[in-house]
């Protein structure tokens, strides 16, 4: 009988008891492998108490419990005392996080969005299998593989049109125009991630150049871009790294470099271990040495692009415009697990040049980090801006500029982004943004005229006041609470908006992004900007 009690009690408790073992077990390991370190012996007390905590749960807790969610919560949370970008992440999500570093995935190539309940895509991926089979802006997926696709959710519809290279998968599509739904078979291939969202020359001299990301094939990227751009004839260039969260840094001080002069510190970085301290010096041979540049950043800019934008500064290289960004200098270190999931811990802090530390304070703990980031005065651009800098820590850059410490990267030339727009144009983004799609599908199809190229249509084309009526009404039919004379006060705005929607139909991404600065002072002040930057080359 008490044999037969203890079986029951161990099948019974089958997974708690494999986990207090490994935890056990690790235990065991940390005393042996640190035995030598100071608190090894606090670590191996420690894992004995959540051995205990463990085990109490699983005897007393109300209902039954969900080990794996809940030990991912113990592994965040030990994860998050330690600092806001220490992080675990699951198996499940850490193959789309790879996706967006490796900078690929196999699938169909479409950008797309849910509206009205169907998978409707917004523009095909040029020389992806959805380019290739011709499928068009506006197109809507009735059926996937013949099932229903209505009111599909994002993850169920990347489940379905992804897969492996070489496969098919057919798709039932409504387009408008054509009276009946039609299928098209598409071979699913390797879909690229890019990280330069678009490129172009804005004038006969200047080229720009949007960074969303830092990830494995940046670097060639952007030289594809700087390189097409000097064929045009460029002569100095915006880098615009608003909103690029960052990636590796790796990629970042290899963009560096081409701008930089042989012995230049790049940065450094510091950390208890000694392969976490390193310094990046400046290479020979940098292709773009003699090209002026301007850095568009703002609070969205983290990471890799602090510095990208910190080593510009401090070396009197670039000038930098907008806003303080993020504010983001740790460095982290990625292990994989044996569960398929994986672990990102800082193991060091990124310094610039001039000796300024990137990341900013997180002694409030993770909620204020980030509830403060928009609160700062720098951000929000309130008459105690002077006084606030005047409590940062000031460095100097190599020609004896003074620049701000404390935290992120203060630009050269502090711009707020100009966001002064009606409630009513608020309630739009806010309640159905892809109504401008939406309205841009209709309105490229009454104006054909309007399709000649894109330098002439975004510059050249001016819409009139029946614009905002027709655009009125039609947002009217779906979204509650708006006033005619709010739309006709944000004229240029929605101009701008509905050209861009119009330019990706008719165009590309290029002409999307070049439509979408024209209601931008942020750019407008950076290409002021440029002759100040080419006068940093004439000092050099």
């Amino acid at each position: 009988m008490e044999k037969k009690n203890i079986m029951v009690f161990i099948k019974r408790n089958k997974k708690v008891i494999i986990l207090t073992m490994v935890v056990f077990a690790l235990a065991l390991s940390i005393a042996q492998i640190s035995k030598l370190r100071a608190g090894a012996k606090d670590i191996y007390e420690k894992l004995q108490v959540l051995t205990d905590i463990i085990g109490i749960v699983n005897e007393n807790y109300v209902e039954d419990v969900d080990w794996e969610t809940t030990m991912e919560g113990a592994y965040r949370g030990l994860l998050e005392e330690l600092d806001p970008h220490s992080t675990y992440i699951p198996a499940k999500r850490f193959e789309t996080v790879q996706e967006e570093f490796e900078g690929e995935f196999q699938g169909i190539g479409i950008e797309y969005d849910i509206i009205d309940g169907y998978v409707t895509v917004i523009s095909p991926i040029i020389g992806t299998p959805a380019d290739q089979v011709g499928l068009q802006s506006g197109d809507k997926f009735l059926k996937i593989d013949n099932e229903s696709a209505y009111k599909i959710s994002r993850n169920e519809t990347k489940k379905r049109l992804r897969g492996k290279k070489g496969t098919k998968v057919v798709v039932n599509i409504l387009r408008a125009g054509v009276k009946d739904p039609f299928d098209v078979t598409i071979i699913r291939d390797d879909i690229p991630l890019y990280s330069v969202s678009g490129y172009f020359m804005i004038n006969d001299e200047t080229g720009y150049i949007l960074l969303n990301r830092f990830a494995e094939k940046t670097h060639k990227e952007f030289i594809n871009a700087m390189e097409s751009l000097k064929q045009e004839g460029m002569q100095s260039v915006i880098l615009d790294l608003r909103h690029n969260s960052g990636g590796y840094m790796q990629q970042s001080i290899k963009i560096l470099d081409e701008f930089v002069e042989d012995g230049d510190t790049l940065v450094y970085t510091e950390g208890r271990i000694r392969s976490a301290k390193e310094t990046h010096i400046a290479t020979k041979g940098g292709r773009y040495e003699d090209i002026p540049v301007v850095v568009l950043i703002n609070r969205g800019s983290a990471s890799a692009s602090e510095i990208v934008s910190g080593a510009l500064q401090d070396l009197d290289r670039g000038l930098i415009v907008g806003e303080t960004s993020f504010g983001k200098g740790l460095v982290q270190r990625q292990w994989a697990m044996r569960d398929g999931s994986a672990v990102r811990v800082t193991i060091a802090r990124y310094f610039t040049p001039s000796g300024r530390l990137i990341q900013r304070s997180y002694d409030n703990g993770t909620s204020k980090y980030y509830e403060e980031l928009y609160m700062l005065p720098d951000s929000v651009f309130n008459d105690s801006l002077d006084a606030h800098l005047n409590t940062r820590p000031k460095f100097s850059t190599q020609n004896g500029r003074t620049v701000y410490g404390g935290g992120g990267i203060t630009p050269d030339i502090i711009v707020k982004r100009n966001y002064d727009l009606s409630k009513s144009t608020i309630t739009i983004y806010s309640e159905n943004v892809r109504m401008f799609f939406k309205y841009a599908q209709q309105y490229s199809k009454q104006h054909p005229e309007y399709h000649t190229d894109p330098d002439a249509f975004i510059y050249q084309t001016h819409f009139d006041d029946n614009f905002i009526l027709s655009l009125y009404d039609f947002i009217s039919e779906e979204v509650d609470n708006i006033k005619l004379d709010e739309l006709l006060r944000d004229k240029d705005y929605l101009e701008m908006q509905i050209k861009s929607e119009i330019t990706k139909i008719w165009w590309d991404n290029n002409a999307y992004y070049e439509a979408r600065l024209l209601y931008d002072n942020q750019f407008d002040k950076a290409l002021e900007s440029i002759k100040e930057a080419q006068n940093f080359l004439a000092v050099h």
